[in-house]
């Protein structure tokens, strides 16, 4: 189905059982599960699939170590479980990442208490992964670790995705149930005639078409920007939007068999270093975001010298800098308020789920905890809708691949087999039948084969260069410069499958490049 008929769908099909609003991975799971039920859902993004947090996030699937300390067990137990459950039914997606946590002398936290908090995370998961290692393990294991101090140190295991190839496949996965979903398409109004809501106003972006939707139920799934919506219904606002900024490094200038955790060495936030699509990302900063959320974020350069301050502290002789960053990113997280004067890092990560005079809002937790907060969402729904009291919390997030799917993908290396399966589900057989002469090679310092990109453009609604680089693949991230020297054999591949004209494909390069300088590059500007 193209754009023009999934919008001439989006139309016909209406009055919905349920309209989503937000395509991040929390909408994502509403759409997944509300259609996994058997309702008539649609999806509606106003940028692109994942371009808010769900792209710009740690890539970690995790229970969060750090909540332990701030008491949030139960946030904990169930974050390990549903860290455990993705593991399961998204291989190739989802993957074990093993920690290496160093202990120093002088520590704040040293090897008992480190220990006694993975002792904690062991027992709610369910299972032992800690080990303590000497001082003469750690250095093999981490060569390049400052030894100064070192008294050894923790491991224990967590996991890692693409956070925007996990939000495609979940969104696929919706669609094969029957959902319906689309992305450039904004919302411009609440219908509310009477006083109740009843449906939406909406604008596509691409044709600027407006238009208005009936549906009996409608859900809030915006992220950072929730409280936006729910102005319009007379709430007052709940969130206190938080900035995570990160840092990718080539993997060559860092090389890293797992993850590194530490502490820096002004606040003692916890900070990370690991292995993540052939590079080393460096992470994260956790800050007030004061600027206008319908502007891009990028990192700034007090958080640049942050991220490399803390580098530094454990690699001295690799006297890291600017020089050495491939590209950054920032996020804004959407952490529910407290309503106290705390170090944004102590805020707790605990989603909101609500009903404001028929406005359903899920927004908040973590990206881990995605089905969990859509199930809750949708329990409250089922008032409006019965049909979603159906909804299931065991059922598997994605079945396995079928062994026809397999069979067309058996000649491709063991490697790219794994991630097509992983990242493409069924559709990978698809993927590889679409691949012209040349196209199951990979992109240069990259693992995404060039078919790839034929797929997304095809198959996975992009409307934007930068739908395209930064998301259905990251070619933006992983590269230098945006990826700018392979957009010469990108632009013939969006040129076919997208129909853009050499005038287009120019606008959409400078589009690119421009977004590329301001939210994804080194800050020139600022304080250091």
């Amino acid at each position: 189905m193209n754009r023009a008929q999934a919008l001439e769908a989006l139309r016909r099909r209406a009055p919905w059982d349920l309209l989503v609003i937000g395509g991040g991975i929390a909408g994502a799971g509403v759409a997944l599960e509300a259609a996994r039920a058997g309702t008539k859902v649609a999806l509606v993004e106003a940028r692109d699939f994942a371009s808010g947090t769900s792209s710009r996030s740690s890539k970690l699937v995790h229970g969060g170590l750090r909540y332990i300390a701030q008491g949030q067990w139960a946030l904990t137990r169930e974050s390990v479980r549903e860290r455990d459950a993705l593991l399961r039914d998204a291989g190739g997606l989802v993957r074990p990442l093993r920690f290496l946590l160093p202990v120093r002398a002088g520590d704040r936290k040293g090897r008992r208490v480190l220990g006694l908090g993975l002792a904690l995370y062991d027992a709610l998961a369910g299972r032992r992964t800690r080990r303590w290692h000497d001082v003469q393990a750690m250095g093999w294991q981490a060569p390049m670790l400052d030894a100064t101090g070192l008294q050894g140190g923790w491991s224990y295991e967590d996991a890692q995705t693409d956070d925007a190839r996990l939000v495609l496949r979940v969104l696929a996965q919706a669609r094969a149930f029957g959902a319906l979903t689309l992305n450039h398409v904004a919302v411009q109004g609440l219908a509310r005639p009477g006083g109740e809501l009843q449906g939406l106003a909406l604008q596509d972006g691409v044709s600027g078409e407006r238009f208005e939707l009936a549906a009996r139920c409608v859900v809030n799934a915006t992220g950072a920007w929730a409280d936006g919506l729910r102005g319009a219904v007379g709430r007052p606002p709940a969130l206190r939007p938080l900035r995570g900024s990160h840092l990718l490094l080539p993997s060559w200038r860092l090389p890293l068999a797992q993850a590194l955790a530490f502490f820096h060495p002004d606040d003692r936030r916890p900070v990370f270093a690991l292995p993540w699509e052939g590079a080393t990302l460096v992470g994260t900063t956790d800050l007030d975001h004061r600027e206008p959320l319908d502007q891009e974020p990028g990192i700034t350069r007090a958080e640049l010298h942050y991220l490399l301050k803390a580098l530094h502290s454990q690699f001295p002789a690799q006297a890291f800098g600017e020089r050495d960053v491939m590209a950054t990113w920032s996020g804004v997280r959407p952490v529910v308020a407290s309503g106290k004067s705390v170090d944004p890092s102590k805020e707790a990560r605990e989603h909101l789920v609500v009903e404001e005079d028929g406005l359903i809002t899920v927004t908040g937790g973590k990206l881990t905890t995605f089905r969990a907060t859509a199930v809750q969402a949708l329990r409250l729904a089922a008032r409006r809708v019965p049909g979603l009291a159906a909804v299931r919390v065991d059922a598997r997030l994605f079945e396995p691949v079928s062994p026809a799917c397999e069979a067309v993908l058996r000649d491709l290396s063991p490697a790219l087999r794994q991630r097509w399966m992983g990242r493409y589900g069924p559709a990978a057989q698809w993927l590889r039948a679409l691949a012209q002469d040349g196209e199951l090679d990979t992109v240069p310092g990259t693992s995404v084969a060039w078919a790839e990109l034929r797929f997304a453009c095809r198959c996975e609604a992009v409307v934007h260069l930068d739908d395209l680089m930064l998301r259905r693949t990251r070619l933006g991230l992983l590269l230098r410069d945006g990826g700018a020297a392979c957009l010469p054999r990108v632009k013939p591949i969006a040129q076919q499958e997208l129909g853009w004209s050499d005038v287009q494909w120019h606008e959409e390069a400078a589009r690119y490049a421009q977004l590329m300088a301001r939210c994804h590059g080194v800050p020139t500007q600022g304080p250091p």
